[in-house]
């Protein structure tokens, strides 16, 4: 088990520090670098989607919702407090906690409606956080509604970003890996059957809203102090979509997949941009749809099908194929 933990964690350390160096030294410039930690953001955001829809099985539409809770309260904290580190770790903890009782609210009632009345209920919800969102000079001149929220401190760096991100995936993981992860699965597996055999459904569906729903929060409160400017359009319904997205090509039920997609997509839109220019901003729906349709087609259980890549199966994998040469010799 220490072995299983240790190396994993030294491998992750040696990508931060190799990371670090290289945007240290310009060879990773800051456009890119910014593209890297939009990229490990999204990651946070699917992720808490992956625990929803992959192992809980609840079909939400509503995760850009979530997503600009958490941005706006962040903003609003580090607006009025002052952009300073305390501050910031506050206003990341205040965007995930409201973001997770907002859903814990609204989760109590939806989250007893089944597959597409659940989607439709979360998009629903999702339609409602945009018109609030447009309003919310009403609330305070400092949200802007309409016009957008200015005057945000860039406080977002690489180093939060991913020791964020990394903490987002060891909680998943171990979430996955409890006895509250495994009745999460069984209620994704057979709702019915599971509240047959005795699973509290309804509780266990709210405790993988909730935790994702807050993931999501905090993934817009760093979005908010990466670019320094919020608009309601950044977390309309159609973002929702962007994020499912990543869950479904990555393969529902694997936070391997999961990961690999959300970073990849960030690249891969970003790479379409440079090499296509306006003309891919005008055509993107149509170009999510061809590569969702080409990948369903290819492989419908998504990139990785469920199954999840650890440390210790490559080393396994490695020694079985060094031992199978060896006999063979």
């Amino acid at each position: 088990m220490r072995k299983q933990t240790l190396l994993p964690a030294v491998l992750v350390a040696l990508l931060y520090l190799l990371l670090a160096v290289l945007r240290q030294a310009g060879i990773i410039g800051i456009y890119w670098g910014q593209i890297m930690d939009l990229a490990l953001i999204t990651t946070i955001q699917a992720v808490g989607l992956s625990l929803i829809y992959g192992f809980a099985g609840q079909f939400s539409l509503g995760h850009a919702g979530f997503y600009g809770l958490g941005a706006y309260v962040a903003a609003y904290i580090t607006h009025t407090l002052g952009g300073t580190h305390l501050t910031f770790a506050l206003a990341l903890a205040a965007g995930a906690a409201a973001a997770g009782l907002v859903a814990l609210l609204i989760g109590l009632p939806i989250l007893r409606l089944r597959s597409d009345y659940l989607g439709i209920a979360t998009l629903g919800f999702g339609i409602i956080v945009k018109v609030v969102l447009d309003n919310a000079d009403k609330l305070s001149p400092v949200l802007g509604g309409a016009r957008g929220m200015a005057g945000i401190p860039r406080l977002t760096t690489f180093h939060w970003v991913f020791w964020l991100a990394v903490l987002t995936v060891v909680v998943a993981r171990n979430l996955i890996a409890s006895s509250y992860g495994r009745s999460c699965i069984a209620v994704r597996e057979d709702e019915v059957a599971a509240d047959i055999m005795g699973l509290d459904t309804t509780r266990f569906k709210t405790l993988a809203f909730v935790m994702g729903c807050a993931m999501a929060g905090l993934a817009g409160g760093l979005y908010a102090h990466l670019y320094s400017f919020l608009h309601p359009s950044s977390f309309d319904f159609l973002k929702s979509f962007d994020v499912l997205l990543v869950v479904v090509l990555g393969g529902l039920g694997s936070l391997t997949g999961t990961v690999v997609t959300a970073v990849g997509w960030v690249f891969l839109l970003e790479g379409l941009r440079d090499v296509l220019g306006q003309q891919f901003l005008d055509w993107r729906g149509v170009a999510y749809a061809l590569i969702l349709i080409a990948v369903m087609i290819a492989r419908p259980q998504g990139i990785m099908g469920g199954r999840e890549l650890s440390v210790g199966q490559l080393f396994r994998h490695r020694a079985a194929r060094g031992g199978a040469d060896h006999g063979a010799a």
